[in-house]
């Protein structure tokens, strides 16, 4: 018989549990089998109450319960009773010598900590007295000790657990014992992490942290993640801890031979906690391309719809008619609006959802949606319509995995200000092409680079993506133009590093341009730009976006 085809039989069980869902039955099934059943305060006296017979703790330990059930199980003839290798003749001898009982089973689940810190107004006293000392003790001897004893820390696991021992007269096999321990340890690291966020969150409001810049937050990825900061001004963290929880698996991947699912990192808000409340379930594309839309609506703050396609802007309108700002974008370019995301920032109306439902969507993504606009929407069978919280501002950190580790970086969550903008060109920009030029910097910010935007006040006019050329970019985002590029203004999400895409953009018959500025060339820009009659202003910042 190998090691992974062996069986040990249940001869002795330590329960002691908060949650009590399904206890009385799981202890039952242990009886039929002879085993003997420890247990401490509430839980001892719900399996008496149903005529399950059970040992005290104390008998074991012989001492009380006490502290207000502070001190109950941590004793070494319980802690060594879960840790002595039963294969290691000095352990057993040890055993037999100090009057310590073997236990082979451990069910255990912990105070609910995070139940209650997170009911309005509970104190810290109280929070205090929820964090669990003998049930994380008791999990990871166990744990630690796997091969020779069972841990169970979830009623979800009492069925199947109960199949395998009736089936095996009361013994469970090393494979399942191996796959109890991952739960366990998943669960007490994530029992923990609740504790680090709850106590921090504490003492940073009180002030007790003494100016040690220790930062703990559910900022970005995982259920509970932790981060501890280098210094006041690097927030990004000398180790980072991530967790996510599985939502679903998706049909597949990018492609239908990649596998895909959809995790939750622990926020309310975001594109992977929308609510589908019409059509077919999410695709892995559809949740970037919807993400990207989202990112870039959210980026607003007037009435904005942005169409998508393939992660960047097919067309973006604004207009406090959300019907009216749909049409804006749309004219940008019709074609490839075919199969988009549509996304708003506003509330969607009747008459925009039947705007909407003209042409092919993939994916409608709103904050709200008006009873009738939603029943015309439901209409189309394939749509996919999603209500989404906003929440962008809580995302700073953005990981992004490459082979052998991952790269971190700060959310580039910058806003311009028409007051940063520096004038380099001879001709002052007017009104009317700052606040176009505003308009298409936002937008630019959420498209590929090397990025260019053409566009008037409050809607695109061409788009010109991801090519490795900038000046290239500039011919593309003239030549798909279906809205007259003449007067309109152009957005560079990086400086431009020959004059040549001035001058291209020129033969366009644009008025003014906003870039960041930075090139050692740059003169020769401002120059071109002059003698092209252009306003231009830098913003002297970047929004390069991989």
């Amino acid at each position: 018989m190998t090691e992974n085809e062996r069986w040990s039989k249940i001869r002795r069980a330590l329960i002691s549990v908060s949650d009590k869902t399904g206890i009385v039955e799981f202890a039952r099934v242990l009886t039929e089998f002879g085993t003997e059943i420890i247990s401490t305060g509430g839980t001892a006296k719900h399996l008496r109450d149903a005529g399950i017979p059970v040992r005290d703790v104390s008998d074991i330990t012989g001492f009380p319960e006490m502290m207000d059930g502070r001190v109950k199980t941590l004793h070494p003839r319980i802690h060594g009773g879960l840790l002595a290798l039963r294969d290691n003749k000095e352990h057993v001898n040890a055993m037999w010598e100090h009057g310590i009982e073997p236990i082979d089973m451990v069910v255990v689940n912990l105070y609910p900590f995070l139940e209650t810190v997170s009911r309005e107004g509970v104190k810290l006293d109280e929070a205090i007295e929820q964090i669990d000392i003998g049930g994380p003790a008791m999990i990871r001897s166990a744990a630690k000790n796997w091969k020779d004893v069972a841990v169970l820390v979830s009623p979800a696991a009492y069925k199947n657990i109960a199949n395998e021992l009736r089936q095996h007269e009361g013994a469970l096999s090393l494979f399942t014992r191996a796959w109890l321990v991952q739960e366990a340890f998943r669960q007490t690291s994530e029992y923990d992490d609740a504790i680090l966020i709850y106590l921090s969150d504490v003492i940073r409001e009180e002030g007790l942290n003494g100016g040690f810049d220790f930062e703990v937050t559910r900022l970005s990825i995982g259920r509970y993640p932790w981060r501890q900061a280098t210094s006041e001004t690097n927030k990004l963290p000398m180790w980072e801890k991530l967790r996510l929880r599985k939502v679903r698996d998706l049909r597949y991947g990018e492609n239908p031979h990649q596998q895909a699912a959809l995790y939750n990192g622990g926020n309310d808000s975001g594109v992977a906690n929308a609510e589908l409340l019409s059509g077919k379930e999410m695709s892995y594309n559809n949740y970037l391309d919807t993400d990207a839309a989202w990112q870039l609506v959210s980026d607003f703050e007037e009435s904005t719809c942005a169409i998508i396609k393939h992660t960047n802007p097919a067309g973006v309108g604004q207009d406090s008619n959300p019907e009216k700002a749909y049409r804006k974008a749309l004219q940008t370019d019709p074609v490839s609006a075919f199969g988009g995301i549509v996304a708003f920032n506003r509330p969607v109306d009747e008459a925009t959802a039947k705007a909407v439902i003209e042409i092919f969507t993939e994916v409608v993504i709103a904050p709200e949606y008006e009873p009738a606009a939603l029943e015309i929407l439901r209409s189309k069978k394939n749509l996919r319509v999603l209500r989404a919280q906003s929440g962008n501002e809580i995302i700073e950190l953005e990981h992004r995995q490459i082979s052998g580790g991952m790269l971190m970086q700060t959310r580039d969550s910058h806003k311009l200000s028409p007051k940063d903008l520096t004038v380099v060109s001879k001709r002052q920009p007017t009104p009317e092409e700052i606040t176009a030029m505003m308009f298409a910097w936002t937008v630019c910010k959420h498209t590929k680079s090397n990025a260019i935007v053409y566009a008037n006040a409050g809607q695109t006019v061409g788009v010109g993506a991801g090519q490795m050329s900038r000046v290239d970019s500039v011919r593309l985002g003239a030549s798909r133009a279906q809205l007259p590029v003449q007067g309109s203004v152009l957005a560079s999400d990086a400086f431009f590093p020959f004059r040549d895409g001035i001058d291209e953009a020129a033969k366009h018959g644009i008025s003014a341009i906003i870039q960041p500025g930075g090139s050692v060339k740059d003169q020769e820009s401002i120059t071109a730009a002059d003698e092209h009659g252009l306003a231009m202003v830098f913003t002297g910042i970047r929004h390069f976006k991989h």
